[in-house]
Parts: C-alpha cells; structure tokens; sequence
C-alpha cells in the first residue's frame, strides 16, 4: 500500500462519519456528559484541523491538555538556552520550535540574530556530525520531548562517548507523560469548581506509548477511575478512540485500550526504555509551564555522565520567571481555559510575534485555534 493510500485511509470522509454516527448511538445512552482530555497537541491539531468538534454530539467535550513539550518549557529553561547560545564558541542545537519560544531576554531566533550561532536540527544524531566538523567549538544540544525523544538523546550521548567526542554537551529538557496525568487530575479533584473542567477520560498519545507502552497508563483506571485509550494521530484514529472511551462507560468498564494496535503494545520499546535508563535518571522536580513542579515529571543525566551536562558546566541562573501577565498559557495548557478566553488571542499574540508558547509551537492549542479558527468549536 503506498503512503498516499495509507493516509487517504484514515482520513476518509465516509469512515469519518460513520464512525461519528456511532458515537452519537452510544452517547444517547450517557447518563451525563463526559470530558476527554487530549494529553498531545498532536490530537489537538487534528481535531481542529478536521472539524471533529463539530461531529461530536453536545454531551461529548475535548479538554484539551499539555500539548507538547515545546509549550510546557518554563521561560527559565528557555532563558538556559539564551544565555548558552550566547557564550563564545558555542554552537547551541535545538529541535522543532524551540528556536522561536520566547524567554525573559528573546527567543533563540533573536540570539541568532545578534550574532549566536543556533541550528535547527532534524535528528538529534545530526548534532554528532556538527560537533565533528567543530572540534575547536562546544556544540550544546538544548534536548526537549517527552518519551518519543529520549531515547534519541540518549543514542546521541552513547555515540558520543563511543567516538571519544568530548566538545558535545546536553542540556536535558526530557519529561514524562503520566506524571503530568496525575498532576492534572488532582490538582481538579482537590479544587474542582466546575464539572466542566473535569477529566473523565484521556486520548493517550501513540507515539510516546510506542516507546514507552501502553503500561505506563494502567495507574489511571485502578487508582483514579479514568480509562484511557491509546489513539494514533489521524482523524479515523481520534473517533475511534472516542467510540471505544464511550462505549467503555456505557459497558460499566475503566480499562486502558489500544486503538493504535498498529504500532503500541503494553510493554512498549524495550531496547528504547533501556537506553533511558542506562544514561538518565528522574529529577526530584521539573517546573511545567502552567503546572509548577511537578515530581518526578523530568529526566536529568546521570552523575557519572556529568562531564556531558551543560547544567553543571555552566552556571545557570535558578529563579523562575513569571509569564506575561496578560498570557494565560498556562490555564490552557491545564485544559481549564480554551485559546478563545485569551482577551490577546489573534490580537497581541499571533504565531509570528507571540507572547506565549502555546502560540508558537506547530502543536500548540492556540495555533490550532489560530490556524483553523474559521471551525466553530464546542
């Protein structure tokens, strides 16, 4: 099967709607509303980009969640990557958006243009050939993703050591999904003012299940009473995970399932979990935007690989740093705001001079809305 095929297939306006029909006969059967939470912007995206609101029946809502790691960079972190671009004879490497995310001091882009030497690359494994071919200069890799990337950063250390490399650097930025779940639900169960803002359910992200299985979910429906349903990223993938949350709580079930079979098992990569393991180990606390700190949430590299960590070998200021004040990334990003309730959304703050990350990064909920904005929303 080509590509273009595959995708024509999860993307086929006739599954689509069957699909959604069959959400509605099962939501007929609701005793109340439910509200699923997306945890990845990736979902979010595709749900506004394919009108998936507006084939939903009314006692079925998206809250939509932290979106991606590029929106839940705290300014302080992004100041770190500032202050490293600009120290002499570095050359600091990032992935996706983080070059436009703007901190205290600007962005990486406007350290770029004073002079900083910042490069986007693809791969992590692309830092290893720049620090190659600069061997007179410290090439710093500003690391960031959840469990999808991590096991990239950790290969691009292991590469490093196994060539003898010693010009490379890591500014590690990894988090993890299932603590940031817990922090979200609790943090409404203990001061919840508005069924409205609940999580009853989440769409869980297939790419980071794919490394890290879809076990790493099972917590949620034997502690906290939530199902989860691992969805891939296509708009086929998004309703089905939405029938099989729905008829879940029809059927009296709260289980973890996999919509996304094609790719996600319960056990997940192991070879990918080891290479975690073998170089990084969890932080006492990593400050989310919006969140606050949240334990155990982040990964930092271990002490004998401390030779590689940017964190030590520079010093870095420590204080956090207030977001702007007429930002409210962070309700958005802890699902209790939509983008539209921000009174600078499409006005002060629009993709090309932003004032927050949700508005910068591809998979951010305020560039969803701003992309596909012309789309009534629920």
């Amino acid at each position: 099967m080509e590509l273009k095929e595959l995708y024509d297939r999860f993307r086929d306006p006739k599954t689509i709607g069957a699909l959604a029909k069959m959400i509605e006969q099962e939501a007929q059967k609701l005793p109340r509303p439910i509200n699923i939470m997306e945890v990845c912007g990736g979902h979010t995206h595709t749900i506004m980009k394919y009108g998936l609101l507006q084939l939903l029946p009314q006692n079925i809502r998206f809250i939509h969640g932290p979106g991606c790691p590029v929106c839940i960079m705290p300014k302080e972190r992004i100041d770190h990557a500032y202050i490293l671009a600009t120290q002499e004879d570095v050359i600091l490497c990032t992935l996706g958006d983080m070059i436009k995310v703007p901190g205290s001091k600007g962005s990486l882009q406007d350290a770029r243009s004073q002079g900083a030497d910042v490069r986007f690359v693809y791969s992590p494994l692309d830092v290893l050939k720049i620090a190659r071919e600069n061997p007179d200069k410290r090439v710093i890799f500003f690391a960031i993703g959840f469990e999808t990337t991590t096991p990239m950063t950790a290969a691009l250390l292991q590469k490093a050591i196994e060539e003898g490399i010693e010009n490379l650097l890591l500014h590690v930025n990894h988090v993890t999904v299932p603590e940031v779940m817990r922090e979200l639900i609790d943090s409404r169960d203990e001061h919840i003012d508005s069924y409205n803002n609940q999580i009853d359910a989440f769409l869980g992200p297939s790419h980071v299940s794919v490394m890290a299985g879809s076990k790493i979910y099972e917590e949620f429906p034997t502690r906290y009473g939530r199902p989860v349903v691992v969805a891939g990223f296509e708009p086929v993938d998004v309703m089905e995970g939405v029938l099989m949350l729905v008829r879940q709580f029809n059927e009296g079930r709260c289980e973890v399932e996999i919509q996304y079979k094609r790719s996600v098992t319960r056990e997940g990569n192991r070879k990918a979990q080891e290479m975690i393991d073998r170089y990084f180990i969890k932080r006492d606390l990593f400050k989310w935007r919006g969140l606050g700190n949240i334990p155990k949430s982040a990964w930092r590299l271990r002490e004998e690989y401390g030779a590689y960590d940017a964190e030590r070998v520079y010093e870095l200021p420590k204080e956090e740093i207030e977001d702007h004040k007429l930002c409210i990334c962070g309700d958005i990003l802890r699902g209790m705001a939509k983008p539209t309730e921000c009174q600078v959304f499409g006005t002060a703050c629009t993709p090309a001079k932003p004032l927050g990350s949700c508005m910068v990064s591809s998979e951010g909920a305020c560039a969803a809305y701003y992309k596909y904005g012309n789309l009534l929303t629920n």
